[in-house]
């Protein structure tokens, strides 16, 4: 082979390694830059106020509210879109893959999935927040439910994506045997499939949660906020998203500790949830090797 052609591809590839590298560490370096200055800034704010006292004492107080309301409307919408996502998933894997209904409704999950939340809240707000408000009598009826539903909306494109794929990973050969015993369409996809990729569709799961936790766009108009304790569905509830967004708007810059509080409190959340996906993917891999 032309030895200068050997120098060219080696200089090629050793220029692409080095730009990856380059981009690998400036990401690495915002992401710890970002951490840094999260801590830094919120961790004075951590401490049990945070924890018992409401945001209705304003700079004396602390998330309790908001931590509770973010775990009902969070709960509550994966309650709603995990079901929903992995049925739905799985129906367009097995059922109409390869399909022309199958293209179209994964173009639409697409869509969906790549939808500015903001919209997904005002959606919410013409459909649910405002005729409730007429069925309470003319005041406008924010509620947790509506938070929910708003989150929920959000999250279901995930889940559907990732059930659909994770499915479509499985072999062929395992659809092939269990369908030479004479076993049935439906039990294959509830009894053998999805067993199969319930690591995989329980990570989809776990990084829609990790995406609704931050969300605030459409809480605006759903679940509105509350600085009251509230663990009513149909009443006004707060999330940390909210409250962040509220505190950092206000002139207080003790509010403003409180709210950096709030975001360290989010960060640790979805670390966590990141940390957990990563552990079930790996005892996945252990399990089959």
């Amino acid at each position: 082979m032309n030895t200068a052609l050997q120098w060219r591809r080696h200089l090629l590839d050793q220029l692409a390694r080095g730009l990856g590298l380059c981009a690998t560490a400036l990401g690495l370096l915002l992401l710890v830059w970002i951490l840094w200055v999260t801590l830094s800034r919120g961790a004075s704010a951590l401490g049990p106020r945070l924890f018992t006292q409401i945001t209705a004492h304003a700079e004396q107080g602390g998330l309790a509210n908001a931590i509770v309301g973010s775990l009902i409307m969070n709960l509550l919408a994966l309650a709603m879109c995990a079901p929903v996502g992995v049925a739905a998933g799985a129906y367009l894997s097995e059922y109409a893959d390869r399909t022309r209904l199958g293209t179209v409704l994964r173009f639409v999950n697409d869509i969906l999935l790549s939808a500015p939340s903001i919209v997904l809240g005002l959606f919410v707000y013409v459909v649910v927040v405002l005729p409730m408000s007429r069925l309470s009598g003319g005041s406008v009826s924010f509620s947790g439910l509506a938070g929910a539903i708003a989150l929920a909306l959000i999250g279901l494109p995930v889940i559907v994506r990732s059930t659909d794929e994770m499915l479509r990973l499985l072999p062929s050969t395992l659809r092939e045997a269990t369908l030479a015993l004479g076993i049935p369409q439906w039990k294959l996809v509830v009894h053998v499939l999805l067993r199969a990729a319930s690591s995989g569709i329980a990570t989809g799961v776990l990084l829609a949660l990790a995406r609704l936790a931050g969300e605030t766009a459409p809480l605006l108009f759903s679940a509105f906020g509350n600085n009251f304790m509230s663990i009513d569905p149909l009443d006004k509830m707060a999330s940390l998203p909210v409250t962040i967004y509220q505190y950092t708007n206000a002139p207080d810059p003790r509010l403003h500790t409180i709210a950096w509080a709030g975001a360290l409190l989010i960060t640790l959340a979805v670390l966590a949830l990141s940390l957990l996906t990563r552990l079930i993917v790996h005892r996945h891999a252990i399990r089959h090797d």
